[in-house]
């Protein structure tokens, strides 16, 4: 039997992306994302709950994850989970489940960039480099409530 490990995810980031190297010099970022659940309560009223992700983002990605993301900016994240367990330095056991991006889409103005520049649309996107929508014809709508669903 195939199995399927696959994620996407939408959210805010919940701290700034922490960037670090390897010791063969890769690039790898951890980010936090929190992503509302809704449901009813007893009494019949909608309720928001956060859950928290803990998101990892290699290579040329993780850099622009970390030059352009910060706290609360909205992301869209496509990727696999990852179960990892280690020994503590106190002997306990500890494990964890992660997800491994393989795409990170930052949405949003983009008015948390850091360095002062404007942020691509994806960061896999080459340096310096936006994508072209110019042939994109969206629709212009005065409020959310024409959204269909």
């Amino acid at each position: 039997m195939a199995s399927i490990n696959r994620v996407v995810l939408v959210g805010n980031l919940t701290r700034d992306p922490e960037l670090r190297q390897t010791p063969n010099g890769k690039s790898v970022c951890t980010l936090g994302l929190a992503v509302n659940d809704r449901y009813k309560n007893e009494m019949g009223e909608w309720v928001e709950r956060p859950n928290y992700f803990d998101i990892v983002v290699w290579g040329a990605q993780a850099e622009s994850c970390s030059r352009y993301l910060s706290k609360g900016r909205p992301v869209a994240v496509d990727g696999r989970l990852s179960y990892r367990s280690w020994e503590a330095q106190d002997g306990s056991k500890r494990s964890k489940v992660e997800v491994v991006a393989s795409t990170v889409q930052f949405l949003g103005s983009g008015s948390g960039a850091r360095e002062g520049a404007g942020a691509p649309v994806a960061a896999g996107a080459p340096s310096g480099l936006e994508p072209d929508t110019s042939d994109f014809d969206a629709p212009a709508r005065d409020s959310d409530d024409d959204i269909p669903f």
